[in-house]
């Protein structure tokens, strides 16, 4: 199946979305970087986002909701405690694993990014309407959904 692309000619459909989406990935990365104002990196920010919408989770069960090895995890969650952004706290159900929680710290950070972050999309969007916005989340939801399905994570939604 083709598409018409932006000056006229026809372009499949399975090529458009794959360069738009490494675009978007690549617009983001940029973006993010150009932000002086961020505190958090990639990881930090995912992670926290994570742990924020979740019961406190351990480095297993965080390595299989993010589909890495346990080592980058780890890696990754050691920065987090380094910086007081998360901290261990003993399983409330007895378990021998220390699970993460965010800290208040934390929190706070990733909400002061988050609010950048939206702030910057909302710019780009904003002479939109409402409706384009409104179809736009709900495509790249599915699409997302699409993604866990296939690769067997679920991503939690408030």
């Amino acid at each position: 199946m083709a598409v018409m692309n932006g000056d006229g000619t026809r372009v499949d459909v399975g090529r458009g979305l794959e360069r738009e989406i490494a675009l978007l990935a690549r617009h983001t990365a940029l973006v993010n970087k150009s932000l002086s104002a961020q505190e958090l990196d990639r990881s930090a920010y995912l992670l926290l986002s994570r742990l924020e919408i979740s019961d406190p989770m351990t480095l297993k069960e965080l390595a299989d909701a993010f589909g890495l090895d346990i080592s980058t995890v780890n890696r990754q969650t050691a920065a987090l405690l380094r910086h007081g952004l998360a901290e261990k706290i003993p399983d409330p159900d007895g378990g021998a694993a220390r699970r993460l929680r965010p800290t208040t710290a934390g929190l706070a950070a990733l909400g002061r990014d988050r609010t950048r972050n939206i702030d910057g999309i909302n710019a780009l969007v904003g002479d939109w309407d409402e409706r384009d916005r409104r179809d736009l989340v709900a495509l790249l939801r599915r699409l997302n959904e699409g993604i866990e399905r296939r690769q067997g994570l679920h991503w939690p939604r408030d």
